[in-house]
């Protein structure tokens, strides 16, 4: 990439803003899934092994519109990276003020600081320059590693990068090598998944991908509209009735290049319980049933086709994998995905619920690369360009 990374700077006795990305999932006190705080250590180390004055980490959490929503706090998140780092990690109650000021001057040489979600201001959303300002007044410098974000243009990620030297992470700098990179000129053969639930939200990266890929491979809801835009009743499966002419458009201009499924697992209602079977999928749905998951000669089909591939990215489950009667789909593409990854693919998992499906299912250490991003690591494949990213200082 030809924006500058943490690699071209020196953090010794500076104080560094660090925007990270920490939009975990919370039970009450409890984080959930630390994927993402995870996934932002070795940034922090590197900088931290500098010698910095202090480091100011920056965050949002969930969407509390500009309001102080106590249950998307990020107080939680302060211990567990505490336990990762081996250090201390202050948290304070407020991203800007005088509170936040008189934590950040109290730190000791090298202290660690998470400041107060983000988005409990208005201006963050809005890219407020004001509110930018009051953020920038923390930190010498900005690292940017919140890739999760890169896709928008808010305050504590553009704003900030247009009043402070701005640079990336190792995290953003390795999304961006992977995903951008990669995508661009990949090894052959080049196969792509896509599932989740509809077709209108991904258009574009089929489009995209189309142009791209050897195949293409077609999982999840989005399947239910392809196959309702051939004319195939689909009965009460979830299908986008607004999205069939694009369907058809999208199918004419793919050819052979767009694979779908075989045989689906269907079921007589959305329950883990519900009495399910499996179903070819030239067959009609009996009425009152609905498609949750591909079948297993789907997945075998898919496996061959990906068998031998140079490059594999894959964004979106297969069916409804957080009911177990229903996740056999996806757990196996992600079976198949670490087999491909173990005979040298470069193997991506694009963000969101394949990647939380690659972790419950064990396999996140073997895959080449986890998207800490969903919207962002779309747009990506789309090949757009990221605010965020573009922000960020030249080489």
């Amino acid at each position: 990439m030809n924006k500058m990374t943490v690699r071209d700077l020196s953090f010794a006795g500076k104080r560094v803003s660090l925007r990270v990305d920490f939009n975990v999932p919370l039970d009450g006190p409890n984080v959930v899934d630390d994927t993402r705080i995870r996934a932002a250590v070795p940034t922090i180390e590197f900088i931290l092994e500098q010698g910095p004055r202090s480091l100011i980490l920056m965050s949002h959490l969930g969407r509390p519109k500009g309001r102080r929503v106590p249950e998307l706090s990020l107080a939680p998140v302060a211990p567990v990276l505490a336990q990762y780092l081996g250090r201390d990690v202050a948290f304070a109650d407020d991203c800007i003020g005088r509170g936040a000021d008189s934590m950040i001057d109290a730190l000791p040489r090298s202290g660690v600081i998470l400041l107060e979600n983000t988005r409990f201001h208005a201006g963050e959303t809005k890219n407020d320059r004001d509110f930018a300002r009051q953020l920038a007044r923390h930190g010498e410098i900005f690292v940017n590693d919140a890739f999760g974000t890169a896709h928008r243009a808010h305050a504590s990620n553009v704003g900030l990068s247009e009043v402070m030297t701005a640079v990336a992470g190792l995290l953003l700098e390795k999304e961006i090598d992977y995903l951008s990179t990669t995508i661009e000129d990949p090894q052959r053969p080049f196969m792509a998944i896509l599932g989740g639930a509809k077709v209108s939200g991904k258009i574009d990266v089929i489009e995209a991908l189309l142009d791209k890929v050897d195949k293409l491979l077609v999982g999840g809801g989005m399947a239910n509209t392809f196959f309702a835009a051939q004319g195939r009743d689909m009965a009460d499966s979830l299908v986008e009735s607004e999205a069939l002419d694009i369907a058809r458009d999208l199918l004419a201009k793919a050819g052979n290049t767009l694979l779908l499924p075989i045989d689906q697992r269907i079921a007589d209602a959305f329950d883990n319980g519900a009495t399910h079977r499996i179903l070819d999928a030239a067959a009609d749905l009996p009425s009152g049933w609905q498609s949750l998951d591909i079948g297993p000669a789907t997945i075998d089909l898919y496996a061959r086709e990906l068998s031998g591939a140079k490059t594999i990215v894959w964004n979106g489950p297969m069916g409804v994998f957080e009911m177990p009667a229903f996740a056999a789909g996806t757990f196996g593409i992600a079976e198949v995905l670490a087999n491909e990854t173990a005979k040298g693919a470069t193997t991506i998992v694009g963000g969101g619920d394949s990647a939380a499906a690659v972790e419950q299912a064990g396999l996140a250490d073997q895959i080449s690369h986890i998207s800490t991003g969903g919207g962002a690591s779309l747009e990506l494949l789309e090949g757009k360009t990221l605010p965020a990213l573009a922000a960020l200082a030249d080489r």
